[in-house]
This record gives structure tokens, sequence and C-alpha cells, in this order.
């Protein structure tokens, strides 16, 4: 164990069961919901209790292994050497993520822009639209499909029709409430750094509350999709892409909501001060990311 005054080097613990643990974990939740995933597809019983299993591993490591990295900085020791390095952690984290909604995000312009505008015979690919789809009409969302046996067609889109229904809309209310709870999160942080515990735990509570506010209303939406406007995951590739995009960021949403959940828990149990309030920094990291994400899925996948 190094010295915890000496700034230059790092704490290093000791041997964990940690990370085994959770490499099992993960293998099983992945394999189980592969499974079952094929299991649905050809019409037989999922079974989810192998991706249940691994979940419950994956869930269970995390409490304990940042339990274990609270009750080390509680300790004393984590140095700068060491906090520098959750700071470049979390921060790699994040451009992972980045890079992740940037290829669904490439995926919807390669459909939108390329392949509609081929099948449409624009571009010098006319022979394209001739060839594959003779019917085809240049226009998004695309409302049919080639084959309508293997694809069912929704029956209305979810874009906004007209600016003058945006306060009817609820992806506009949803994106209040996103934008708003980055405001809240902004101002807890605000507060622990001024010393204001009180302000911390109630605009963090709030946060809280608007993360699974906007998660509600995300599936109240997709219930209004599916049994209305007939939009599903089998409604070709515009309900492929509306659903990938929506439902990753609900995901991580979810998340998001549940790492602010347990820094609220942590500050109302006394943690975190003026100078020592990482594990809220990079929760509120993480949510003003999501934020952006929703904002670029907001226009481009719900209003152009």
């Amino acid at each position: 164990m190094s010295n915890s005054n000496d700034q230059s080097v790092y704490y290093v613990p000791h041997d964990g069961w940690y990370p085994v643990v959770l490499a099992a974990g993960l293998f099983f939740m992945v394999f189980g919901l592969g499974d079952a995933l094929n299991a649905m597809k050809s019409g037989g019983d999922p079974g989810w209790v192998m991706s249940a299993l691994g979940f419950s591993l994956f869930a269970v490591v995390l409490y304990f292994w940042f339990a274990k990295v609270i009750a080390e900085n509680h300790a004393g020791l984590n140095n700068a050497q060491v906090k520098r390095s959750y700071v470049w952690g979390m921060g790699w984290f994040i451009f992972s993520e980045v890079m992740f909604f940037a290829a669904f995000f490439g995926a919807l312009f390669y459909t939108r822009v390329l392949v509609v505008s081929w099948l449409g015979g624009d571009g010098g690919k006319a022979m394209t639209g001739d060839y594959l789809w003779p019917e085809f009409e240049n226009t998004w969302p695309v409302m049919d499909n080639p084959d309508n046996a293997v694809f069912t067609p929704p029956e209305q889109s979810i874009q906004l029709k007209s600016f003058g229904s945006l306060f009817t809309y609820l992806p506009f209310w949803n994106t209040v409430i996103l934008v708003a709870s980055s405001f809240t999160v902004h101002w807890a942080h605000s507060a622990i750094k001024k010393g204001n515990r009180s302000g911390l735990v109630s605009w963090l509570a709030l946060t809280v509350a608007l993360g699974f506010l906007f998660v509600f209303l995300q599936g109240y939406e997709y219930w209004e999709l599916y049994t209305h406007y007939g939009l599903t995951l089998d409604s070709g590739i515009y309900g492929s892409t509306f659903f990938i995009l929506t439902g990753f960021h609900g995901f991580h949403v979810t998340l998001g909501a549940v790492i602010l959940l347990v820094q609220l828990i942590r500050a109302i149990r006394g943690h975190f001060t003026a100078t020592d309030q990482f594990g809220l920094e990079a929760g509120s990291w993480y949510w003003h990311f999501v934020d952006v994400v929703w904002i670029c899925l907001f226009f481009l996948v719900y209003i152009v």
C-alpha cells in the first residue's frame, strides 16, 4: 500500500473478487439475453432466468465494489493521482457512450439521407429504385415496406405535425423535463461546492424525480405508439431506427437516474463536502450527456 500523502503514486488495493464475478455476471446476462431473443423469434419460451441471474450478479458486484471505493475515499486513501484517474476514467466512459450513440445516429443518417434518396431515384441512382422497389416514394418516415407480409406498416408517424401543436406534444414535454433536470443537477452540485447540504439534497431529489418522470412518460409514449399508432419494432426501418435510438436513450436515462439516486442517498447520509464530491460530479456529467443526446434525438427523430 502506498503512502496516501504522496501525490505522485497510486493507492493499490488488495486482491479482490470483483472483476472475476463482474465478468461472469456480464457473460450470463448477455448470453441469456441473446438466447431469450432467439427463443422469442422462433416462437418458443424466452426463459429469462440466465439473463436475470447475470444481471443480479452484475448489480451485486457493482454495489460491493462502489461501496469499497467509497470506504477507501473516506479512509483518505484516494490521493490526487487516484482522483485524477477517476476523472480520466469517467471521461473515457462518456466518450465511449458518445461513440455508441454516434453509430446509431450514423445509421439514421445513412438511411434517411442516402438509402431513401437512392431508392427514390435521386443522386444518379435511378436504376436502384427501379430495380429494387419501383413503387417507392422518396419520403420520410417510410410508412410502407417492400414486403408487408413480413413488416407491418405503421398507421401514422410520431413526428410533430405542426409547431402549432407543440404544447400538446408529449416528446416536447419530455424534452422540457430533461433540460430542466440538467439545471437542477447543476444547482445541486453548486450547492455542495458552497457547503449547502440542504440545497444539495433538495435539488438532487428534484433531479431524480424528473429523471424517473421522463422514463415513465417515455413508457407511456411507447404504449401509445403500439396501441394507437401501430408503430412497433416490426414496422420496418422507421420503427427500427426509432425504437433503437429512443430505447437505448431511455435505458441510459434510467441508468443515470439510478446513479443520481445513489448520490442522493449518499448526500442524505452526510457524504460529500465542498472539496470532495466527485461521485456527484461524475453523475452530473453523465446526466448532462444524456440530456445532450436527447436534444439531438428530439430534433433528428421527432422534428426533422
